[in-house]
């Protein structure tokens, strides 16, 4: 198991250069637009993440459920998505798909939540049979789909909200363009909820059996 241990290490500065793309949005690296690659980074870095979590036995996992390490991973993961949608959030009032820029990075959102939901579902099929769930995963995996949907439900209301009561002139920003990515981030938000709840709900009960 030392290749998986050394595969780890690797994946981290891959996930570091794709974080740093798509947050700080560099125009050239060494004369390369890095837009594509550092896409394929985290998206990458994922893969490789959830099939060597996949491959490790439980007893190996540091006494950690594998629920709880994809729930890291998936918190990881949506966070990005999440911050990336912030800082660039200006571009969806202006823009339109068929703007380079704003297109693109709607792309990649878009991109990012399915290719979650595909690792996830790939994931899920190669643990059935394989993993065994039992009351503690269970309750925690009820307990966050409840944080997730509450996260969904409060931003669904927050938009419909203030796309209902604020004033048209207020609302230059709102684009056809713009309200689709923002239920775009709604589904990235209930996601982030879901996961961050899952984790830290193993989080705490793993400190306070310790305790």
């Amino acid at each position: 198991m030392k290749w998986a241990n050394r595969l780890w290490f690797l994946l981290l500065p891959l996930a570091a250069f794709g974080l740093w793309s798509l947050l700080a949005s560099p125009r050239a690296l060494f004369g390369i637009d890095p837009g594509p690659p550092g896409m394929f980074a985290p998206v990458a870095s994922t893969v490789g993440a959830l099939l060597l979590l996949s491959r490790t036995p439980r007893e190996r996992l540091d006494g950690a459920s594998p629920a709880e390490w994809k729930a890291w991973i998936g918190t990881g993961f949506m966070l990005v998505g999440v911050l990336y949608f912030l800082g660039r959030a200006s571009l969806f009032s202006t823009g339109h798909w068929g703007d380079p820029h704003a297109g693109a990075v709607a792309r990649n959102l878009v991109l990012l939540l399915v290719a979650w939901t595909v690792l996830s579902s790939t994931l899920a099929a190669r643990w059935k049979g394989r993993v065994d769930e039992d009351e503690r995963d269970r309750g925690i995996a009820t307990r966050a789909a409840g944080w997730g949907r509450g996260a969904l439900v409060f931003c669904l209301i927050g938009i419909a909200v203030m796309l209902g009561f604020s004033p048209p002139e207020r609302l230059q920003w709102a684009t056809h363009f713009m309200v689709a990515n923002l239920l775009v981030f709604a589904l990235m938000w209930h996601c982030l909820m879901e996961y961050a709840a899952t984790a830290l709900m193993y989080w705490a009960q793993r400190r306070e059996a310790r305790g």
